[in-house]
Order: structure tokens, then sequence, then C-alpha cells
């Protein structure tokens, strides 16, 4: 018996020395990360009180932040479901507001009445594209529409196209499907369908109205007003890559009779059955980490509203300059992907990110469930190198809805599951159209 307990020991003590390194490195890991988002939490709640004396000095209508506990603004006017304001908002956790400083907390007054036509705010770009909305006085998205070609075919002639919406994930625009699949139609589709690519609110050459709050309703209600009822769409596929994917759900859910298929990209899903699937889903998707730097990237700008205003001011304020410095160095046009980065205000993308990929995420069992009963030929593609969401979240949906299609793109992230294999993705579309058209 001692030997037997002797062993047990020893047995102890070499797994213990075996995997001690693992152990110390990932102690320091936690101690570094406490520290840095430590300092982020101060930093935070001193650009609080900066940005409330330097905007209360050079705009006439300021917003307040969400620093202080702001629960009671979590529905609009109408007290809509779809509309509620994410708790991620005001119920996220700082040590420098949890300990109850005064003077780090500073109070502003909301001036800006909604339907009133603001300016952006002196941290935003004011450039000829970014306000070109405000001049022309166009409360419509951007929508980029590609005609189906003449019928040359004998078996196309006389059948109507059918339309096809795209929409395109956080921190992105139209120019993602139009640089991709655009180029890519084969023929007997360039005849057969009409695409509509769409720059959501707060995104790319789209209105950032800043008496908005972007939420699922808001996006819902610009895709309808500026597509749906614009174009008179009486039926219509749908394409979501990330973020857009909760939109399309939402319109899904709403047009069950209208939809024909959907292709949800890289789906961010995470059963709501709790009460905080808000924060289940900021946890999941920005979590407060060092590694890897999308995450930490991601964690930061989501996590820290005025630290990601100052990033902002820095990259979004000066994006032309930025461009001109890339094109120098690269002595070619910039990717779309980088000019789409920083087509954005902070206010249209902080509240588009809690709003719509927090926020959505309590509505998503309900979309989904309204979407397995109408029947709808539904399918995911994900990439199995995907670090921006989570590879389990197809197979959950798949829970959910027993006869959704996972297809799972071998080593493929978050971007390439799309761009890299642009022609083999637009022959997979294809097919489902097809498919769903008979």
């Amino acid at each position: 018996m001692r030997l037997s307990l002797a062993g047990k020991i020893l047995r102890i003590m070499s797994v213990f020395a075996h995997n001690w390194p693992q152990e110390a490195v990932r102690s320091l890991t936690s101690a570094i990360g406490f520290i840095v988002f430590a300092l982020l939490d101060l930093l935070d709640s001193l650009l609080c009180i900066f940005y409330s004396l330097i905007d209360g000095l050079l705009e006439v209508n300021t917003s307040s932040c969400y620093c202080q506990d702001r629960g009671e603004q979590r529905t609009n006017v109408n007290g809509d479901k779809e509309a509620e304001i994410s708790e991620t908002l005001y119920r996220r956790k700082n040590i420098s507001r949890d300990l109850g400083l005064p003077m780090l907390r500073a109070k502003r007054v909301d001036s800006i009445k909604k339907g009133s036509l603001v300016v952006n705010r002196w941290s935003d770009c004011n450039c000829e594209s970014c306000v070109s909305w405000q001049l022309n006085g166009d409360q419509k998205l951007h929508v980029v529409v590609r005609e189906p070609s003449p019928a040359t075919n004998e078996d196309s002639k006389g059948k109507p196209a059918e339309n096809v919406i795209f929409l395109h994930g956080f921190l992105s625009s139209s120019s993602l499907w139009i640089e991709t699949v655009f180029p890519n139609l084969s023929e007997p589709a360039k005849q057969s369908y009409r695409l509509f690519a769409v720059d959501l609110l707060g995104f790319g050459r789209s209105p950032k109205p800043r008496d908005c709050l972007y939420t699922l309703k808001d996006h819902l209600e610009m895709i309808e007003k500026s597509v749906i009822d614009r174009f008179q769409l009486n039926s219509f596929h749908l394409v979501a890559h990330s973020m857009g994917c909760i939109i399309a759900l939402a319109l899904a859910a709403k047009y069950p009779k209208s939809l024909r298929s959907i292709t949800l990209i890289a789906l961010p899903y995470f059963p709501s059955s709790e009460d905080n699937a808000s924060l289940t889903a900021l946890n999941r998707l920005a979590g407060k980490k060092l590694w890897p730097p999308l995450l930490f990237g991601s964690s930061v700008m989501s996590w820290y509203e005025h630290v990601g205003r100052s990033i902002c001011f820095l990259v979004c304020r000066n994006h032309r300059r930025w461009e001109w410095i890339l094109k120098l160095l690269t002595r070619r046009d910039p990717h779309f992907m980088a000019v789409d980065l920083t087509r954005h205000t902070h206010h249209s993308a902080w509240h588009t990110m809690h709003n719509v990929i927090c926020g959505g995420a309590k509505l998503m069992d309900e979309y989904l469930e309204a979407l397995n009963k109408s029947g709808v030929s539904v399918t995911i593609i994900q990439g199995d190198k995907d670090q921006v969401v989570p590879f389990e979240c197809s197979h959950n949906v798949k829970l959910k809805v027993p006869l959704v299609e996972v297809k799972t793109i071998s080593n493929a992230n978050h971007t390439t599951v799309i761009t890299g294999r642009e022609k083999e993705f637009m022959r997979e579309l294809e097919q489902i159209w097809h498919f769903c058209g008979k």
C-alpha cells in the first residue's frame, strides 16, 4: 500500500516536472494579460474625461458614452425587441469603474435628437467620399447592381432573372462581392441572376448617421428601403459573410415567403438560451486575450469605447494619407480589404459590433426556428482555420436546424474562405441557386 501511494506521488511529481514549463508560460501570459488590460481600463477611463471636455468645446451636439450604467436605455422608443440595445454596451467589466473612482467618471448629456442630420464628429473623416451621403441628402444605402446580360441561349429566353442580395461582414463593404463574385460568374449565371451588393448602414459609401444606434432593426429597415422596396423584389436569394449572416437571418425570418435560399459564410452563432447571450458572444468573439494578435485587436476595439475611438481618429480619419503611403510603398493601389477597414465612423462600428453581433445573439435561435419552419434551403460555409468565428458555430447551427448543409473548407480562414478561391466559391453559389430555382 505504501509502495502504491509512493508510486502515485512519484507519478504526479513526474507529470508536474514534465508540464511545469507550459504551466509557467501560461501563468506568466495570464499575469501579463491582466496588467495590460488593467492599464487599458485606466486609459479608457482617462480618455472618457478627455473626450468629454474636447467634445464640449468642438461640437454643438454632444453624445453620451457608455462608461456609466445606462441599462435603462435598452430599447428604443417603440420598445421593439429587435431594436434592443445590447447589454454589452454598458455591462463591460472595467477595473477603474468597478473601483468607483469618481475622478474617472464624466457625465455628458445627449443633445442629438432622433431624425436630425448631424455632420460627422471632429474625430471622424470629412472627406468627400465619407460625407457624400450628407452632401447629396441621400438616405439610402449604397447598392451596386449587376443586371443580367441579354440571353443568348434559347432555354434562357423568356425566363425572369432571379435576384441575389449580398451582405458583407464587419469592417467590410460591397467590394468584397464586387471583387470576388461579380468577375467570376459563369455565362449562364450572367444571364439568369440580378445581383445586389450592399454597403451596410455605417460602412463603405452608405450613410453613417450619428443619431442612429445601428440596431438590427435599423439595418433591416435600410435594406428594405434601399433594396427590397426600391427594386420591388418579390423573391430573392441571400448570401452573407460573418456579421452579415446575422442580418441575413433576421431578413430571412421577416421574409420567409420571398426567400429562395440563404448561404451563410462564417456564421457567428452561439445558442442563445442563456440570459447573458450577448456577453457570451462578446467573450467568445473578442475575449480579452493577448494572442493571437487578431483577437487582441478585436478585444481592444470591442471592450474599450474611447481607446477604440482614438484608434479610429488616428487611422480612419486619416485613411487617405495611409492609403497614399501604402500605395507609395507597394507601388500599386491598396487592396480593397485594406481600404474597407477604414470606411466607417467609430460610432457606426462601435454600435454595430455590440447591437448586431453581440445583441443579435439573443435572437438567433428565434430566427433559426423561423427559418427551419419555412423549409428554405440553408447552406453554411466555414473555413477550418477561422480564428474569428469558432469552428463549432456551424455545427451548433446543424443541431438547431438538422436540414442545414454545412460545407467545411480545408485550410481556409475567415477571409480565404472566399478570397483566393473565388471561382470555386462562385460555382458553389451557382449550384445552390440552380437547385433552389427548380
